[in-house]
């Protein structure tokens, strides 16, 4: 079921406050704003949300024998890209970025912000649909701007997406990890891919990318050749 709203401040707090409320959202419930006036991104940031592009969050009941809570970020990952294969011309060059950053030629297309809220995650994800914010550290792009004959707008691009998600969460539990985060792999940045790291404690921390552990922690390969694992920064590409 997909819920729109005209405008709200964030669609994650939406289903935060309604499910600390105690109203049963079941898994497969998307809600979707036409504009946010108080988006949000990882760590806080904001998000920039003019009209047109996409804006929702959804549920995710967490089973007894699910993965760890973490690795959703890979399944959001996993389904945007599912996404974009579908939205992008063929061969257009889109990569995924430790955790789940979705990167058409280098350039930012979405942001994803998991959030815990009791027995259930909320994930929230934006999509640039028909435009693209500009921002001081990063590129950005939107499906309009790598495909303009494509003219699904954002409602249509969600039920997509939705459609994705569930395929991948599917995935997740009835494969196991290692299934997710191979088809991760498969289309992420490269071992030896130089990145940046950003560490709360510690600041940048230049390295090379080493694969993921078990678990998705992000291994690093440092210069002096030693191996560091990061298991929560900020990473960009070098």
């Amino acid at each position: 079921m997909i819920e729109v709203v005209e405008e709200t401040a964030s669609t994650n707090a939406d289903l935060s406050r309604r499910l600390g409320a105690g109203e049963g959202l079941a898994e497969g419930y998307w809600l979707r704003a036409v504009r946010q006036s108080a988006g949000r991104g990882r760590r806080g940031r904001p998000w920039s949300s003019p009209e047109g592009n996409l804006y929702a969050s959804t549920v995710v009941a967490l089973g007894a024998n699910d993965p760890s809570v973490h690795t959703l970020a890979f399944v959001a990952a996993l389904a945007v890209h599912d996404l974009m294969l579908w939205q992008l011309p063929p061969g257009s060059h889109c990569q995924l970025k430790w955790p789940n950053d979705v990167l058409v030629g280098g350039a930012k297309i979405c942001g994803i912000l998991l959030e815990r809220a009791r027995d259930h995650v909320i994930i929230g994800i934006g999509v640039n649909v028909v435009s693209a914010p500009d921002l001081p550290d990063r590129a950005t792009t939107s499906i309009r701007a790598e495909n303009p004959d494509n003219a699904e707008d954002a409602q249509a691009v969600l039920e997509r997406l939705a459609a994705y998600l569930a395929e991948r969460l599917t995935q997740w539990r009835s494969e196991g990890l290692s299934s997710t985060l191979a088809d991760w792999a498969r289309y992420a940045h490269p071992p030896g891919t130089p990145l940046l790291v950003t560490l709360d404690e510690e600041g940048l921390l230049p390295g090379a990318f080493a694969g993921l552990d078990p678990d998705g922690a992000l291994r690093l390969r440092l210069a002096d050749g030693s191996l560091r694992v990061v298991h929560a920064g900020d990473v960009s590409l070098a």
